[in-house]
Formats: structure tokens, sequence, C-alpha cells
């Protein structure tokens, strides 16, 4: 059994590679939840969201978030009356928000309510919070504070970021399901997608539970670069890390993760930072990391999954 840390766009592809790879039985994936929010009296799980709705097939490619084929009546009538627009919501995501609310307003807990609407949109695979305990990723610029919404899409992450802070995260506990997951005797592996490490990773990890789990991990764990030749394939990561004053690289990511991982898969393009990643203690594990469509998804889940069973081997002996 493998447990998968994800958020984000590209949390979510390498989901949906890893659900063709691994039984409902083998495969856990618990999803950031730092970038949660109340909007219009509604309870927003964006990254929830976005990997359920990517393992469910109904994603929106080509922006990355939302359904495919989306209508927006309801944000034109809601302009239309002089309501806030610049969370863009659609109709048919809406009845997710609205689910969800009124189930967690009924005492429902946000694991329970990510299971119902799971199964409800054909999930079969265990997805759950990293807690649900309420942690927020507050963006601090040089500009003052910031709820990470309001940096992110209000401002379209423009500010440049001083320091990251995760409200309440030292008083969270593990949702049941990922404190289950590790604990299992069947467990082979952790797996930290190619998520953004400061704002989809680095919110689980502040669970103190999380990261004493992998700090004191009896399984491999194995992390995948985000960042591909300098770049973040998607969002604002190697700009968050300019701004903290790193180079943005595939070294960097493992530098991050320096003491929580035992391997790092980077993509061919980067293949010179081997040496120095591995001068960290972790393996370097060169392939293709950019996920073009849902056969290479498949195909980085099988290369991830055959490096996280090998080192499990390895220390087995």
């Amino acid at each position: 059994m493998i447990v998968a840390l994800a958020g984000g766009v590209g949390g979510a592809r390498l989901a949906r590679g890893l659900i063709d790879v691994l039984t409902r039985n083998e495969l856990a994936i618990a999803v950031n939840t730092g970038d949660d929010f109340e909007h219009l009296g509604l309870h927003i799980s964006p990254d929830l969201d976005t990997v359920m709705y990517t393992l469910a097939g109904i994603n929106d490619p080509v922006q990355g978030w939302g359904i495919a084929g989306e209508t927006w009546n309801f944000m034109q009538a809601l302009e239309q009356v002089g309501g806030e627009t610049w969370f863009r919501l659609g109709d048919r995501d809406l009845a997710t928000h609205v689910e969800r609310t009124l189930r967690l307003r009924a005492n429902e807990s946000l694991s329970a309510v990510t299971q119902h609407l799971c199964s409800r949109l054909g999930v079969q695979h265990r997805v759950m919070p990293m807690s649900d305990d309420s942690v927020r990723t507050i963006l601090h610029t040089r500009t003052g504070p910031l709820a990470f919404q309001d940096y992110f899409v209000r401002n379209r992450a423009e500010p440049a970021v001083t320091h990251i802070e995760f409200a309440g995260a030292e008083y969270a506990t593990m949702s049941p399901g990922l404190l289950d997951a590790l604990d299992d005797p069947a467990l082979e592996a952790v797996i930290i997608c190619p998520s953004n490490p400061y704002l989809s990773i680095a919110p689980i990890l502040a669970v103190p539970q999380m990261r004493a789990a992998l700090e004191q991990r009896r399984v491999p764990t194995i992390a995948v670069s985000p960042i591909v030749g300098g770049r973040a394939l998607k969002g604002p990561a190697a700009k968050i890390m300019r701004e903290l004053g790193y180079e943005p690289s595939a070294l960097t990511v493992a530098q991050f993760y320096r003491g929580l991982i035992d391997a790092l898969v980077l993509d061919r393009s980067d293949q010179s930072l081997s040496r120095p990643i591995e001068e960290l203690g972790i393996r370097p594990v060169v392939t293709d990391t950019v996920m073009h469509d849902h056969r290479m998804q498949t195909c980085l889940a099988r290369s991830v999954i055959e490096t996280a069973r090998s080192l499990r081997a390895r220390v087995k002996r």
C-alpha cells in the first residue's frame, strides 16, 4: 500500500497515473487543505476538488481546475447584482461547494464529506484531506499578509513573498484516514507528488504528526520534482523560490525535502544535478517527468512505484 501526498494540478496528474497502476486498496491520497477558505458563505476546498475531479475524469484539462464543459450562469448573474466575482465558481462546481458546506454544517467531518463526494463522482480510490482541522496558508508579502486565495487568485500571485505561515497547523492532527494509512502494516512507501513544495506540500508537512512520520519513516519516501529545467510547469513555485532567496531547481527541491525523503525523481533535462543531489544523501532518479497526457501520467507513476519498491527491497535485505 502506498500513501501519496498531493495538491494542485501536478499532484492531481500524478495521482491520476497512480490509480491506473494501483488498486483501491493499494493507494491512499492525502490532499493539502491549506488552500481551503470560506467564500460566498461556502466552504471551498480547491486542492481536494482538483484531485477529485481529475480522478473522476471530469476535470478541465486546459485551465487545470474546475470541471470540463463548465457554464457560468451563476457568476454572470452574481456580477449583474454586484457580487464578488474574483473567484470564479462554475455552475456544476457550485453544487460541490453547496453540498460540502451543508454537510459540514451538519457536523460531518471534512474526511466524511470528501468520501461522500468521491463516491458520488465514481472515484473508488481513497482520497482524504490532510487534516479535518483548520489549517490556512498565509503568504506574507512586502505589502502585508494575504490569505492564500487572495494572493493566488485575487492578486494573481504577483506580490513578492517574504515568508509563508500555516495558521493552525501546530494544533492540527492528521485526518483519521491518513493516520490509518501510515500505520497500515502493508505500507510500502510514501510518494510526494510534483506539487508546489511551498504551497501544496509544506502545509501537509506543517501538521506535526505528518512531519514526524516522515522523519521517523519505516518505509521509503520518494518525491517528484515540480521544477524542470529551472521552471515550474504550473503555478508560482519558481517565483517563490527566487523571492525566498533560492535558485529554482530540482536541487533546491531536494534541499527542501532533505531529511524527509530517500529519493528524488527529476526530469532528464536536470540530469546534471544528480551528483549534488546524491551528495545530500538523496538518491536521484532520472526519467521523463513532464506529464503531457494520460499515458505520461501512468508512465511516471510506474517509474515512481518501481523506485519505491526497489528502495523497499534494499531496506528489507
